[in-house]
């Protein structure tokens, strides 16, 4: 008999935040970005049967996905935002959980479907939202915005020094034909960035990571999630939060320092290990910061 194909994603710093929140034999916890279950999975294993993880994620492929390998694992999944964490409780008729981790990287299995566009090398639909029934495709937004915003927008959620060429060149581009696919705007934008020989970044990266956080106005949902699920939390429970980029980090950083009803257990954020990286070089820029609800 042949054996299920496993998810191409691997869990990222997935040994430090099971250590930090440590579930326990009939806690409740929240994965609030499930993906494809690494964290999830690895905390219904310690709450056991007598306890539950609730795994949220935007993306209904992967809430399919996850339901077709649940097993007997304690988890429910949940189509949301994790920032509605509050309503997702109240529907399961629940006020606090013990725990909450949110890894706010992209799943590798988004970027495995070529019909998404987070690939780079996509020839699908240039798309970039997590949930595709909500709000408008990537390839419509740089096909409409102004040279103006599109370069405020690329320098503001991609802090990339190229925007205003970038912007140009999508402009000029566009009005030859549109742009439609994630291999056209990567090859356009690499031809506006310089690239260093040593650097192993694709020049398209903080363009697409841009685009990717409009369309999917993630900063705003870190944001909401950050001032609402510490009421979500038990006193005692922890909440794990996995980042990418500084704008993320800041604004995680800043909301565990400065809010009373959190205490930073992370002075400096956990970093992955070499071994991890060389295994998984997305985690490379990944940021573990972890907080506790006083």
């Amino acid at each position: 008999m042949m054996s299920e194909p496993s998810p191409v994603h691997v869990a990222v710093l997935l040994d430090e935040t099971i250590d930090w929140l440590d579930p326990q034999p009939g806690k409740v916890m929240v994965d609030g970005t499930y993906g494809a279950g690494g964290h999830a999975r690895a905390m219904a294993e310690r709450v056991g049967p007598d306890g539950q993880v609730i795994g949220i994620d935007r993306d209904p492929a992967a809430i399919d996905e996850g339901h077709s390998r649940l097993g007997v694992l304690p988890i429910r999944l949940v189509q949301a935002n994790y920032c509605n964490l509050p309503e997702v409780l109240e529907a399961f008729e629940m006020k606090t959980v013990d725990g909450i981790v949110l890894d706010l990287g992209l799943s590798s299995d988004q970027l495995a479907d070529p019909n998404r566009g987070f690939s780079f090398s996509g020839d699908g639909p240039l798309d970039l939202r997590f949930d595709p029934t909500r709000g408008q495709a990537t390839w419509q937004m740089v096909n409409r915005l102004s040279e103006g915003n599109l370069a405020d927008l690329i320098y503001a959620y991609g802090e990339e020094r190229y925007s205003r060429r970038i912007a140009k060149a999508i402009v000029n581009r566009r009005r030859e034909s549109p742009i439609r696919t994630a291999a056209e705007l990567a090859e356009l934008v690499r031809r506006c960035v310089p690239r260093k020989g040593h650097d192993r970044i694709d020049p398209a990266t903080r363009t697409f990571q841009a685009l990717r956080i409009a369309a999917n106005d993630e900063l705003e949902s870190l944001d909401i999630a950050l001032r609402r699920l510490p009421d979500c939390l038990s006193p005692g429970g922890r909440m794990a939060v996995i980042s990418f980029h500084s704008l993320e980090d800041r604004r995680v950083k800043e909301a565990f320092r400065n809010d009373d009803r959190m205490k930073a257990l992370t002075k400096k954020p956990i970093r992955p290990t070499p071994e991890e990286v060389e295994r998984n070089p997305r985690a490379r820029s990944a940021k573990l910061r972890i907080a506790e609800r006083t």
